[in-house]
């Protein structure tokens, strides 16, 4: 099949055979840091038999309509996570595919949009039945008040970001006046509204989904532990520092691993609700959902991530190995939900 793999580049003036090149490089070991996602998805790609081509955008996002004119896949592999460096602009990678009427992997414009709204992803959750924890939104030069019906601690969150971009130990507030501070550096940092909400003490897991309808799957969960954390458990949560840097992950033994002993109740329920948060929020082809547990094991849904990252030895491309995919076969049932799905269409 000859397939196009769309990504955000930094790389401004590089053809195709330029990523080609940067390919078998980062690839083959060549380079000090981990292969760029859209490379490992290439190159597993072509070694399952496909024609791969790479279209890189960096400034123009017509480029990616021109390419596909040219080129003519029978399937666009979206890789996009940003567009010129902001994040909340990766919907238009597939609007623009979608616009063109090319056939591609991964969630629809609307699904990236919702559950990066995190306000407007609980609205529908809780529409659903799902729990969420209660939450306020401030708007920048709005006054900070605390909802009467919201209990502290709560966590304070930019609205849209990603990543635990903006999530820090100093997210987690216990008074009026530590959320208008948490509040307004949020407003200054990230010039968005900020989310507010309660924080639910318990097990940190990720559930990772593959497919569509019928053939919709719950992957091994994977969960957040602090194995050196002697602290309260509403410091134990997901910062930018716990995902991300890894002498901080190291010094307080953070680290993601297959989930320990979940209940056969709680798991059922993990099933049914991760189900209908995946059909509510128009998530397609494959995702993450992150949940907290509760020592009574009530399941709280915190957010949906449309789009994960694909990465080999990252959470989702993790447990699809451990159910039995090993990478490359990961990333062909990937486009294998999108050619179905597609098909039935």
């Amino acid at each position: 099949m000859k397939v196009a793999v769309v990504f955000d580049t930094p790389y401004a003036r590089y053809e195709p055979d330029d990523h080609r090149a940067q390919m078998v490089k980062e690839v083959g070991g060549e380079t000090p840091h981990e292969p760029e996602m859209e490379y490992q998805v290439g190159h597993a790609l072509e070694e399952n038999g496909h024609e791969v081509v790479f279209a890189g955008i960096r400034h123009d996002p017509r480029e990616i309509l021109d390419r596909c004119a040219e080129w003519k896949p029978e399937l666009v592999v979206n890789c996009a996570e940003s567009f010129r460096g902001d994040s909340s602009l990766d919907y238009l990678f597939p609007a623009l595919l979608e616009a063109g009427g090319y056939r591609y992997t991964g969630s629809p414009p609307l699904g990236l949009q919702v559950s990066r709204d995190k306000a407007m992803s609980k609205k529908i959750l809780a529409f659903h039945g799902i729990k969420v924890p209660g939450f306020v939104s401030y708007h920048q030069n709005e006054e900070v008040e605390k909802a009467p019906d919201l209990k502290f601690p709560l966590i304070v969150k930019p609205n849209s970001a990603d990543a635990s971009e903006g999530i820090a130990q100093a997210s987690v507030v216990e008074t009026v006046e530590a959320l208008a501070e948490r509040v307004a550096f949020i407003h200054e940092r990230f010039t968005q509204p900020a989310i507010a909400e309660e924080f639910i003490i318990g097990r940190e897991l990720y559930v990772s989904m593959i497919g569509n309808g019928k053939t919709l799957e719950l992957l091994p969960l994977t969960e957040l532990v602090f194995d050196k954390e002697k602290n309260a458990p509403e410091e134990r949560f997901a910062t930018q520092s716990a995902k991300w840097d890894e002498a901080y992950r190291q010094r307080k033994g953070v680290r993601n691993v297959f989930a320990r002993p979940v209940s056969a109740d709680a798991r059922a329920r993990i099933d049914a609700i991760c189900r209908t948060a995946y059909a509510a929020l128009w998530l397609r082809d494959y995702a993450r959902i992150d949940i907290r547990l509760t020592d009574e094991d009530e399941v709280w849904v915190l957010e949906a991530n449309a789009n994960p990252f694909i990465s080999k030895g990252h959470e989702i491309a993790n447990a699809a190995d451990k159910a039995g995919m090993p990478y490359q076969q990961f990333i062909q049932r990937i486009v294998d939900e999108a050619v179905s799905r597609y098909d039935a269409a």
